[in-house]
């Protein structure tokens, strides 16, 4: 009789799992009513809030540095010449002699005033939201660590996905940060069938994308046009 193993020193043997070859895709079996596909459980939120990524807007910025430096330096140049005992210059003359003839009502004041107001406007837009608008931020799951997915990556996989669907011809997918519209051709079965299945792998697809909020999806499927 063998004596009977400590629980404690006693090991249990995993199951191995071999490993997918490189570049190899897992084929999934689509009977002809679609597949069902379970959707992954929702990570624990631990990493904290997940916002959007701010645009550094060198561009603007820089265009606006180099306008206020330059008007600021030519400005105060005159300045100086004048204190000088120099003439003004003769720009700075004409445009103190222009609005000084001109009334508040004029229509060159009204339209210089509206471009001022609305740059003024856009400059504080820029400044007050992020930017990055093809950038969707991810689930922040660990601290510390903050992750971004192209719309147009994400649209891809979304369109990827819906091509695997039985019935589907071609597929266009527009994806903004609040909404993924779909709009499918379908050659055979039912619409309302390939609907069904195309919310089903679709919902899937967007909860598995990883994104902090995820878009609602909006499906329509058609025929194609006939020829002729």
């Amino acid at each position: 009789m063998s004596e009977p193993q400590d629980p404690e020193n006693s090991t249990r043997r995993l199951p191995t799992v071999e490993p997918a070859p490189a570049g190899g895709v897992i084929e999934m079996d689509q009977s002809a009513s679609g597949s069902t596909f379970e959707p992954a459980a929702a990570p624990d939120h631990k990493g904290g809030r997940a916002g959007r990524f701010w645009s550094r807007r060198r561009i603007p910025a820089a265009v606006v540095a180099l306008i206020v430096l330059g008007g600021t330096g030519l400005l105060l140049y005159d300045i100086a010449a004048v204190r000088a005992d120099h003439p003004a210059m003769q720009w700075r003359r004409s445009a103190a002699d222009d609005l000084a003839s001109r009334h508040l009502d004029d229509v060159w004041v009204l339209a210089g005033s509206a471009l001022a107001a609305a740059l003024g406007l856009w400059l504080l837009l820029l400044a007050l939201t992020p930017g990055l608008r093809a950038l969707l931020p991810m689930r922040r799951d660990h601290p510390g660590v903050r992750a971004g997915l192209d719309r147009n990556a994400a649209a891809l996989v979304l369109r990827d996905r819906a091509v695997e669907v039985a019935g589907v011809q071609a597929v266009r997918v527009r994806l903004s940060r609040h909404k993924a519209t779909v709009r499918a051709l379908s050659h055979f079965r039912e619409l309302d069938d390939v609907r069904a299945d195309l919310d089903t792998v679709l919902s899937t697809a967007i909860s598995e994308l990883g994104l902090a909020r995820p878009p609602g999806l909006a499906v329509h499927v058609s025929r194609p046009a006939k020829k002729g």
